[in-house]
């Protein structure tokens, strides 16, 4: 019987603790007034909501280990014979809610809806209820890794039998397939065909984050760069203040930030100005049809006075702390925190605190966290020295890696030292930035924190082939896997209507095989 998190999220964002580093998550793309599913010729299919398994290898290298039930959802709504199939996982996440990702309100849908496709949601193992063994210990986690995941990727392909006429009659060399997938997932799109060139015809890769980074301090660029120029303004002197002051050893002044801003409970400095990074990265949650969002609430708290908004330099240091304490106290820390305590929802120095030792599974941090420990790092920390910052620089790698003791003791307490992620092998084996495959599409966005660890980072000068086309729109964090966020962004749409035109080319190129 599999022990089941009670609470796999404790922040609006699904994070299970307020200083811990945002997930490069797919959005959830909302699902409503849905009638009855019907396929083209008018035969009423399952909802989309229906769960089915599949019987998935534990470990792709040791066959005789057995299988485990791998979720997955589908749907034969546009399918016509000879069409293709789209394949998408949602990646680090509970795949439930991910059913919307069958239907024309994401890319996956449209190119179903083209090309008289079906569509189909995996659940990436570890995540949600597809779990090897009933719990997510170290021990069971032995074969939660990148490559496994790719393996079964391929392994359902070859061989699952998908519920819809000639369902047993559609693998790869008897139907073409195409592989969808955005933020880690688009990154596992991208390594899927460096390592597996020949299975899928198409693919498309949404905000990829193909290169792995121990210290991506990257993340707060774009948001540094597209934020409104008041707010950055006042936030890169606030933040300089509050890092001077607490490497000062006046304990006065430290004291007086601490209360301005209701930590005064916390011993430890760097979550006290950690604890302010999730003003920044409530960026991650817009979209161009989001509207306005929190991120810009707490803007309009530092720059608008008495009716006006300050300039492009803000109101200066003084009325813009003050008003950022005032905020996270009387708006924000609720918005949070909810009703826990400064030192249970901020600390990260108790290591029997419950968001380290709780092994249930369907707690998509922890099995994200064992990736970010040992393969991809991702740590969201403060710009380097003579480079703007918008964060505090307490925060360095070693603060993240220390979370990775406490979550994985076993894993790493007779290293001597912190684990550092082993990104180098990552990006040998996948190629990262570096990759040159044939048939795959990405796509990004100006502004998404996680531009810089995808072909569209800064001074990367990755050029758009013909074979492996770079489109780049204004959006975010994956914009353009969403129709809705096409219908009111046109670079959005420019995006997605290159992408159909480019993948029903490639789709055109298939021939039957025996792969």
């Amino acid at each position: 019987m599999a022990l089941v998190a009670v609470a796999d999220a404790k922040t609006r964002d699904g994070r299970l603790h307020a200083n811990m580093a945002r997930r490069p998550s797919v959005p959830i793309v909302q699902l409503t007034d849905i009638g009855p599913v019907t396929s083209r010729n008018g035969t009423q299919l399952p909802p989309y909501n229906t769960t089915y398994y599949f019987d998935q290898l534990i470990d792709h290298t040791n066959p005789s280990l057995g299988t485990f039930s791998q979720r997955y959802w589908t749907t034969y709504e546009w399918y016509e014979s000879g069409g293709p199939i789209i394949l998408f996982t949602p990646g680090e996440a509970n795949a439930q809610p991910y059913s919307s990702y069958l239907t024309n309100r994401t890319i996956n849908g449209q190119i179903a809806q083209e090309l008289s496709g079906a569509t189909i949601v995996l659940e990436h193992r570890y995540y949600g209820l597809s779990n090897p063994y009933p719990d997510l210990s170290v021990e069971s986690l032995k074969y939660h890794t990148i490559q496994q995941a790719i393996d079964d990727l391929e392994y359902f392909a070859k061989n699952v039998d998908l519920p819809m006429p000639g369902g047993d009659a559609v693998k790869p060399g008897q139907a073409p397939w195409i592989l969808v997938g955005g933020s880690y997932s688009g990154a596992l799109t991208s390594f899927t065909m460096v390592n597996k060139p020949d299975l899928f015809q198409a693919a498309y890769a949404s905000s990829a984050v193909v290169e792995s980074i121990v210290d991506y301090w990257g993340y707060f660029q774009p948001i540094l760069e597209y934020m409104p120029k008041n707010c950055s303004a006042d936030v890169q002197a606030i933040i300089a203040h509050i890092d001077s002051v607490f490497t000062s050893g006046n304990q006065k002044e430290i004291d007086s930030i601490k209360a301005l801003f209701n930590m005064s409970a916390l011993t430890h400095l760097d979550d006290v100005a950690g604890a302010l990074r999730n003003n920044l990265w409530d960026w991650q949650s817009l979209s161009p049809s989001s509207g306005g969002g929190t991120f810009f609430e707490f803007c309009d708290a530092l720059e608008v006075k008495d009716g006006v908004s300050a300039g492009p330099n803000g109101w200066g240091l003084q009325h813009a702390l003050q008003a950022w304490g005032s905020y996270w106290t009387n708006t924000y820390y609720e918005l949070l925190c909810g009703d826990e305590d400064a030192v249970t929802c901020l600390g990260t120095y108790n290591a029997t605190q419950d968001i380290w030792t709780d092994i249930s599974v369907d707690n998509a941090n922890r099995s994200w966290m064992w990736i970010v420990c040992n393969e991809v790092g991702f740590f969201q920390e403060g710009a380097p020295e003579g480079h703007p910052t918008i964060v505090t620089r307490l925060v360095q790698p070693p603060y993240d890696e220390r979370q990775c003791t406490y979550m994985f003791p076993e894993a790493y307490d007779n290293l001597g030292h912190l684990p550092v992620p082993n990104v180098d092998a990552t990006n040998k084996a996948y190629h990262g930035w570096f990759v040159q495959e044939n048939h795959l599409f990405f796509a990004n966005g100006h502004r998404d924190p996680w531009r810089e660890a995808t072909l569209a980072a800064d001074g990367t000068n990755f050029k758009s082939t013909p074979g492996q086309p770079l489109a780049i729109s204004d959006g975010f964090h994956c914009s353009d896997l969403s129709t809705a966020n096409a219908q009111v962004d046109s670079t959005v749409l420019a995006v997605q209507k290159q992408a159909l035109k480019t993948i029903a080319e490639w789709v055109a190129e298939w021939k039957p095989s025996k792969r």
